[in-house]
């Protein structure tokens, strides 16, 4: 069955361009692995420092292989000084 993810990543003010450059990265690495039906990455307008992920996986089990991933590792590593909070991520299920 599907999965269907949500995270939002805020950075502190000043470092949007830092970080995008690091989802860039992430975004890549991740549209490569074979169970990744969906990696979207937006960015607020009006928010530039938010950034939104909607992300579909094939299954719980490859999503959760997912955060071993070395790309992840590199996101979590090169992200720790410029993200403003924790990473929020939502698992949620499409209802239309």
């Amino acid at each position: 069955m599907n999965v269907n993810l949500t995270a939002i990543i805020k950075s502190h003010p000043g470092k949007e361009d830092a970080l995008k450059q690091i989802l860039f990265e992430l975004v890549k690495g991740s549209r490569t692995e074979e169970a990744c039906l969906q990696y979207d990455l937006h960015q607020v307008a009006d928010e530039p420092n938010i950034f939104i992920f909607h992300e579909i996986w094939r299954s719980a089990a490859e999503l959760e292989a997912h955060g071993q991933t070395p790309h992840i590792v590199k996101f979590i590593k090169d992200s720790e000084t410029i993200l403003l909070e924790p990473v929020k991520v939502y698992i949620t299920n499409k209802i239309a």
